[in-house]
């Protein structure tokens, strides 16, 4: 089977596809054969060797994966062949043919939802609900989402909307971006390629600022969300650092205007596994009912994984971007 990998940390053309044998199938085990691989912002850094927990050489991505189950091991109903099927494993091994996974780890896919689509939502989707559940949006409260374009923050929006924010801002860069936010149903747009984006949230919010943002940039943008929360009871919710710079917080400032810096990445991880699973079912019923829209924006065969990475990092891709093996 082909499967990529890289055998040093680096830029994206590290990236290779090799012919490797087939996984081994264990008892309580399925094998997948895979239709779509998506790929994580986090899998670009863990290629450069900058991921906060480090993955041995070899490296071999891909951590979430949708596809049909076409071998069962020992102890597993025989009846689930053919079934199609999401998976995720943060030891990788997605970009491939074949994935092999515990069976209990699996969710099946709904019928009127397509595998691409599928695979865009489960896990972005389960990020989107964990982090929202961490910041807790009350009815009415304004919420400002940064890199809202993204495979998660485009669904942060629409889940935001759907759990009653009063107006949803979502910023992101470039007029393109804005657009597609407009469609997903954004009330207000922010370019922040622009230098006074930090007052146009102010602007939107007459003055106050937003009551709750979401923030997976850090560096400068993170520095301008923090800015633009608002004071008093105005939390700033961190996911993430994808300009690979984190924010110096001023405690003493932070404490006199009265806002809730909330670790939105570590609540949201540690939340058990059956509640993590059942986001991505709420998820998958909300795609299949067409209440939430997972964007695909990009696609690329596996040869090309090297390519979809480097479009992800210089920042020319909107919603998931997946790899069709």
């Amino acid at each position: 089977m082909r499967l990529v990998k890289a055998h040093k940390y680096g830029v994206p053309e590290v990236l290779q596809v090799v012919e490797q044998a087939e996984p081994q199938l264990g008892p309580g085990q399925v094998m997948i054969k895979v239709m779509a691989s998506g790929i994580g912002f986090g899998e670009t850094f863990a290629r450069r060797g900058k991921y906060p927990s480090s993955f041995p050489l070899p490296f071999e991505p891909g951590w979430e994966v949708g596809g049909q189950i076409i071998h069962v091991g020992e102890g597993v109903d025989p009846s689930l062949v053919g079934l199609l099927v999401l998976a995720s494993n943060s030891g990788g091994r997605g970009y491939a043919d074949l994935f092999v996974v515990n069976a209990d780890a699996v969710l099946p896919v709904p019928a009127k939802v397509s595998i691409e689509q599928a695979t865009a939502a489960f896990l972005s989707g389960q990020v989107a609900f964990g982090v929202l559940s961490a910041v807790r949006v009350q009815p009415g409260e304004t919420v400002l989402i940064t890199a809202a374009a993204g495979a998660i923050g485009s669904l942060l929006l629409q889940l935001a909307k759907a759990a009653g924010a009063g107006a949803v801002i979502g910023a992101a860069r470039g007029k393109e971006k804005g657009v597609v936010l407009s469609q997903l149903g954004a009330d207000a747009t922010i370019d922040y390629s622009e230098d006074n984006w930090v007052e146009r949230v102010r602007e939107i919010t007459g003055g106050k600022g937003a009551d709750v943002v979401i923030d997976s940039v850090g560096g400068a943008i993170g520095r301008g969300a923090l800015d633009a929360t608002a004071n008093v009871h105005g939390r700033l919710g961190i996911f993430g650092i994808s300009s690979g710079a984190g924010i110096t917080i001023e405690t003493l400032n932070l404490a006199r205007r009265g806002i809730t810096v909330v670790g939105a990445l570590g609540i949201m991880m540690a939340a058990p596994e059956q509640e993590k699973h059942a986001w991505s079912r709420e998820v998958l019923s909300c795609v299949a009912a067409g209440r939430l829209r997972a964007v695909i924006g990009q696609t690329y065969p596996l040869e090309q994984a090297a390519e979809a990475h480097a479009a992800l990092e210089e920042r020319r891709t909107i919603g998931k971007v997946l790899l069709l093996p």
